[in-house]
Parts: structure tokens; sequence; C-alpha cells
């Protein structure tokens, strides 16, 4: 195995680069010690969005500040970051967003019916992301 990839940290502000680690799938090579110790050094866990791998022919989109550990992937492990990597379709992000707008249409109701089962509004926040506020405005 060479080094097929590269596990690297990035910031919460920039864009997403790469896919997350989790997104991948289980790879060997985040059972090795080294990349154990990366994390550990790092204070990040395997399952952080801010954990991104790319291949190695896309190194340079890493930007220079971010931490990164070159990795070995088998042939099938490679294909599987690849296909992670790819640039969404046009059609599949306007599915997504017709599936978080079905999703969202009906939030206030949605809403209306934890806080009547008595599931409190920071919970509610917390749970769907949503701004305390708009909750807060529902409960009046």
């Amino acid at each position: 195995m060479a080094d097929d990839a590269y596990l690297f940290l990035l910031p919460d502000l920039r864009p997403r680069l790469g896919a997350a680690l989790a997104a991948v799938g289980p790879l060997e090579c985040v059972e090795t010690p080294a990349v154990h110790g990366w994390l550990q050094a790092h204070d990040v866990s395997a399952s952080s969005e801010q954990v991104r791998i790319l291949p190695a022919d896309a190194e340079a989109f890493i930007p220079e500040d971010a931490e990164r550990l070159p990795v070995p992937l088998s042939e099938e492990e490679s294909l599987r970051v690849q296909r992670e990597c790819a640039p969404q379709s046009v059609t599949d992000a306007e599915r997504e967003l017709l599936e978080f707008r079905e999703t969202t249409q009906d939030w206030e109701a949605l809403v209306h019916r934890a806080l009547t089962a008595g599931v409190s509004a920071p919970r509610i926040a917390q749970l769907t992301g949503l701004d305390p506020q708009d909750i807060g405005r529902l409960t009046v």
C-alpha cells in the first residue's frame, strides 16, 4: 500500500473540502497507531466533521495551514474515498433541497406538538438546530 490519501483537519470556518472521514466508511488505516496518535495529538475523534480525507492526487486543495497525515488505502477504500469526494450533481443537490423544504415546511406545527407533549423549548432548539428565538415566538 502506498500513501493514497490524506487525512486533514479543516477549521470550522472553511468551506467543506474532501469527505468527512466518517462518511467514507471503515478504513483499515484508521485503526493504525499512527492515525490514533495523530487524532489524539489534535484532540479530535475520527467521527468529527473536521477530520476530512482527500485522495493523494487532490493534495493541492488542502489548505497550507491544515494539519495533514498521509495514509495508505486499499483499492476498494480508495474508490470509496474518491466517490465520497466527487462533486455532487446539480440534480442531486436540487433533490436534497426539495427534501429539505418538505421536511421543514410544517416545522411550526411540529414544534407546537413537541411543546404540547412537554418537550422544553431549549431541548427543541438543541434537537432541531432551530433558533431558540423562533421557538420562543411560538410559545407566546
